[in-house]
């Protein structure tokens, strides 16, 4: 869990609180020092590093070379690098890492919600992906313009234990008409009588 206090501190203004930790949550890492490194979809192990000088060793070996992500908002660390001299540990220092994170999550989000035409749960959750990726109907987002002032959408709460996957996988009444039954689920004895009985044990 990251610390709300680096949150209120730290975070890009253009988005609530809120937004940012469920970004982080979804996407990022607890680790300010975290590397992860992948070639193509392949997950490259490498050191975990416990210094920012061990960090940075290993961003540089990779970058250039593979999609290198970094720190708590695993933000992409050959983003305007041409070279790994140009690498700063400001790349892994907690709070700078979630002003630069959630700086650049914010334009993907705009450039997602503004491709949907309206402020929808849907476009968070695909900038999540498109953070994750790098492209969104196959544009690099990164790199992309942004596209300004967009109202963006808060992403509706989780109810307290109960996650994403959870409330996916749970059929929903609509769904199912006879879910509305409610009796037949809370007493299966007090539930209407759905198959004739009554020539059961009679002459055949």
């Amino acid at each position: 869990m990251v610390d709300a206090a680096l949150i209120q501190k730290c975070a890009d203004p253009s988005l609530k609180p809120a937004i940012v930790e469920r970004f982080i949550k979804q996407a990022g890492s607890s680790d300010p020092l975290a590397v992860t490194v992948r070639s193509g979809n392949r997950v490259i192990l490498v050191p975990k590093p416990n210094t920012i000088e061990e960090a940075i060793e290993i961003i540089r070996q990779n970058v250039g070379h593979n999609v290198v992500r970094v720190g708590v908002t695993q933000y992409p660390a050959g983003l305007g690098i041409t070279e790994a001299g140009q690498l700063k540990p400001a790349l892994v220092d907690a709070c700078e890492n979630v002003r630069m994170g959630t700086a650049l999550f914010a334009k993907v989000y705009r450039i997602v919600t503004k491709w949907y035409g309206s402020p929808v749960e849907e476009a968070f959750e695909d900038s999540i992906i498109a953070w994750q990726t790098g492209y969104f109907e196959g544009k690099a987002v990164f790199r992309a313009p942004d596209p300004g002032e967009v109202k963006l959408a808060e992403p509706m709460k989780e109810p307290d234990g109960v996650t994403d996957e959870d409330a996916r996988s749970e059929p929903q009444d609509n769904e199912n008409p006879e879910a509305s039954d409610t009796a037949s689920k809370r007493n299966p004895n007090e539930a209407a009588m759905r198959v004739d009985l009554s020539r059961i044990g009679g002459s055949r």
